[in-house]
């Protein structure tokens, strides 16, 4: 039977010997690509252990940032979570960068937490140190994340794809919070985002049998927004970023914080602030010129005032 025919179960039980739960965070160190047209950035020669970063797009406006844990299965160890946010931030400030598309490889999105890092934690520990605090700061950036899932997106590697705006699979794509397996539950969101996305019986379903369940099935319940194949996935995700860039920055962000407070409030409050927001951009001058570009049959020329 070949590795990816396997059950999460049979990884953990069977393949002790497998680099998710052996493999320590120590893989060498990585520089971030940044293309001529980022000069400010240019002679910062950062190193991240644990991502390649790109920038993409005809206009230089889209981040590609890219899990880096090959042997792992780029299993989300806590060296790697921290960069992460560190990245994303960076781009969050970074008045040329529009949105960001978020990978892995085409065998795995991420396969989970890091097990070895956690096997040996206690309460007192977690609860101290705020474990798995840092992997907030990914749902907290402004502007727009596209996930482009290949391969496992399992536990927190799920929980990390949710985290984003919007999700699209690679055909052999699969989805699990399979940790009830390992005798925990999801802690960095699953048992929330997850019924959010795809009902309470299928997230219940997922949650406490630790089922994976394929792209297709993924597409078909609303956890992604598309399916492609897996060699054309980062190249769909850049597409779409490209074309959300296109728009005005900040009426992007404005959107996307609309959309998001839908899962925090009640219908009425939440109507109450995408009328406020609405009301807010009459004081853009994108907005003008959104409307002005329109009426006079032209392109838009936005500034992201």
């Amino acid at each position: 039977m070949s590795f990816l025919a396997r059950t999460f179960s049979q990884i953990i039980v069977r393949t002790g010997r497998t680099a998710l739960l052996t493999k320590p965070c120590n893989v060498p160190a990585l520089t971030l690509r940044l293309s001529s047209t980022q000069s400010s950035q240019q002679n910062e020669q950062k190193k991240y252990e644990y991502l390649l970063v790109d920038i993409k797009g005809k206009n230089s406006d889209v981040a590609l940032v890219q899990l880096n844990r090959p042997k792992a299965l780029n299993a989300l160890c806590d060296g790697l979570m921290r960069e992460l946010a560190t990245v994303l931030e960076t781009f969050d400030r970074d008045d040329k960068i529009a949105c960001m598309v978020l990978t892995g490889s085409t065998r795995a999105f991420a396969a989970g937490a890091d097990i070895r890092e956690m096997q040996n934690n206690t309460l007192s520990k977690v609860v101290g140190s705020g474990f798995l605090d840092q992997w907030s700061a990914v749902s907290k950036i402004k502007k727009p994340i596209i996930a482009a899932v290949n391969g496992f997106a399992l536990g927190g590697g799920c929980e990390l794809s949710m985290m984003c705006d919007i999700i699209y699979a690679g055909e052999e794509a699969e989805f699990g919070q399979p940790e009830i397996i390992i005798g925990t539950i999801p802690g960095a969101g699953g048992t929330q985002r997850l019924p959010r996305f795809v009902g309470k019986s299928k997230a219940m379903e997922m949650v406490l049998t630790g089922n994976r369940i394929k792209a297709k099935e993924a597409h078909q319940i609303g956890l992604v927004s598309a399916v492609f194949p897996a060699n054309q996935l980062v190249d769909e995700a850049i597409k779409t970023a490209e074309k959300i860039a296109s728009h005005s920055k900040i009426v992007v962000q404005l959107a996307k914080e609309a959309v998001n407070t839908a899962f925090e409030t009640s219908l009425a409050e939440g109507n109450r602030f995408e009328k406020r927001l609405f009301h807010t951009t009459f004081g853009l001058a994108d907005r003008k010129e959104g409307m002005t570009a329109f009426v006079e049959k032209r392109k838009p020329n936005f500034t992201g005032q």
